[in-house]
This record gives structure tokens, C-alpha cells and sequence, in this order.
């Protein structure tokens, strides 16, 4: 069974890291309920979720994706560059142990929201959190595992998949880029179908595929119908909550299929 690798959410949530919002009051509770409902959604889509250890006084720790890159059975220990995230790493990695092969990026930072898959390539996009040197580690890592590391860039957005992830393949078979226009230029990634997400719904470039589903957060009707005309299985969740500390849906997971 796949398995989607989770942590719960900070009481401590409201302090998290903020690079390109403003903040507002965030109820951690509620942010709480409305994880526990993504939680089920995995669930749902056939994947077995599994819980990291918690980390009540670290306000960021739910959004496990920055802390860990899943490569089929090897999993690279990142470098945050969040300096309060720094220490994040040693409870994903505890978590981790017993199911991947771990390496550990040694220099640099990276976030794992830099970073998009599209086959063997690995898009890092040169971030506020991710550096040229976390880049070149990380490829120095993953180059003997079989992958490629092509550094991306950015306009204006948080992280790479902050602007663009992969739908995956739709009714035709075409793997489908979904993007932000204001976030990324989509001519520079190789072997997909770009899709704009439409204008008034920027945080829809933001999608996350487990299974044949691809979750979206619940703001973005337009977009989800889009992807529906194209025949994808769309599923929308209420992540506003959560949206307030500038997380999106593929934040809170680590996904090994």
C-alpha cells in the first residue's frame, strides 16, 4: 500500500514562518480539524498515513514536505532555510528510518517545496529558502540514484510548487503542468502540457496527486473544473485555515508510492 507521511499540527501554528503574506489570526484548532479531514482524504485515495513524531513547539512542523524529498526508496534529509527549522529534520528523519534509505543534504539549504519531480528529473527551484549550494548538494546526492537536478526559476512566489506542481496525466495521457503564470515560466520544464490555473485563483497552481486524485484547496473552483473538463478526478479540501501560514496542499505530506 502507498503510504502518505503526516505530522500534526502546532498549538504553537500561528507563529510560523511568513515571507509573502501578511499575518492574521490563526486558530490552530480548527487548522487541526481541517488537517485531519486532508488526513482522511489520503486515506481515501488508498494510502496508508503515518504520522511523524510531534513536534508541539515547532509552529511549522506540520508542513513535513520542506523537511524531506521521497525518491522510490530512498529518502534526502533536507536543510530548511528557515533557520527555526533547522531542527525539524532529526524527527522526520527518526520517522523515515524504518522505511527508506536516508542521506542527508550536508550543505546549503533546500526545501522541499522547491522541489518538483517531473520522471527523473528533479526541478529545484533557487528560492528565499532554497540556495545554489543546497542545489548542487542535493544533486550530488540523488545524481547516483538516477536522477537529473535542473535549477528552476521563480517569480514571485514562496517555492517552486508554491507556482507549479504536476497534475499528472489527463484523459488523453498527457502529463499536465499546473501553474501560476504571476509564479513561474512554464517553458522551462520539459515533457509536459502547461495549464494556467485561471487568474483570480493563483493558489490553485498548487495541486497534489496521490493515486488517481489530485487534491486541490477548496478556493479554487474555476481551476477545479478545468482540470475536470480534462478528466481528472478532482477532490477539493477546506485548507484555509492553514492557507493563513502560506501552506498549500502538498505541504503536508511526504507521498511514497
Amino acid at each position: 500500500m502507498p503510504k502518505a507521511f503526516t505530522r500534526a499540527v502546532s498549538p504553537r501554528l500561528a507563529d510560523c514562518e511568513l515571507t509573502h503574506m501578511e499575518r492574521v489570526a490563526i486558530d490552530p484548532q480548527k487548522a487541526a480539524m481541517q488537517h485531519d479531514a486532508y488526513e482522511r482524504e489520503l486515506e481515501a485515495a488508498g494510502f496508508a498515513v503515518i504520522r511523524l513524531p510531534d513536534l508541539p513547539d515547532h509552529p511549522d512542523g506540520t508542513f513535513v514536505e520542506d523537511t524531506a524529498l521521497l525518491l522510490d526508496g530512498h529518502a534526502v534529509i533536507l536543510r530548511p532555510g528557515a533557520a527555526s527549522r533547522a531542527s525539524e529534520t532529526f524527527s522526520t528523519a527518526e520517522g523515515l528510518a524504518c522505511h527508506f534509505e536516508l542521506h542527508r543534504v550536508a550543505d546549503g539549504h533546500v526545501d522541499g517545496g522547491d522541489v518538483l519531480r517531473i520522471g527523473r528529473t528533479l526541478y529545484v527551484g533557487l528560492s528565499t529558502r532554497t540556495d545554489a549550494a543546497g542545489i548542487a548538494a542535493l544533486a550530488d546526492i540523488v545524481r547516483p540514484l538516477g536522477f537529473e537536478v535542473v535549477q528552476a526559476e521563480l517569480k514571485d512566489c514562496l517555492h517552486l510548487k508554491t507556482g507549479a506542481t504536476l497534475a499528472g496525466p489527463d484523459r488523453t495521457g498527457s502529463p499536465v503542468l499546473l501553474y501560476n503564470a504571476a509564479g513561474v515560466d512554464p517553458a522551462q520544464f520539459a515533457g509536459v502540457e502547461p495549464m494556467a490555473v485561471d487568474p483570480l485563483e493563483p493558489a490553485a497552481a498548487n495541486c497534489l496527486r496521490v493515486g488517481a486524485r489530485l487534491i486541490l484547496a477548496a478556493s479554487n473552483p474555476r481551476t477545479a473544473q478545468r482540470l475536470r473538463d480534462r478528466g481528472f478526478h478532482v477532490v477539493e479540501v477546506d485548507v484555509s485555515e492553514l492557507q493563513k501560514a502560506e501552506a498549500g496542499v502538498t505541504c503536508m505530506s511526504l507521498i511514497a508510492e
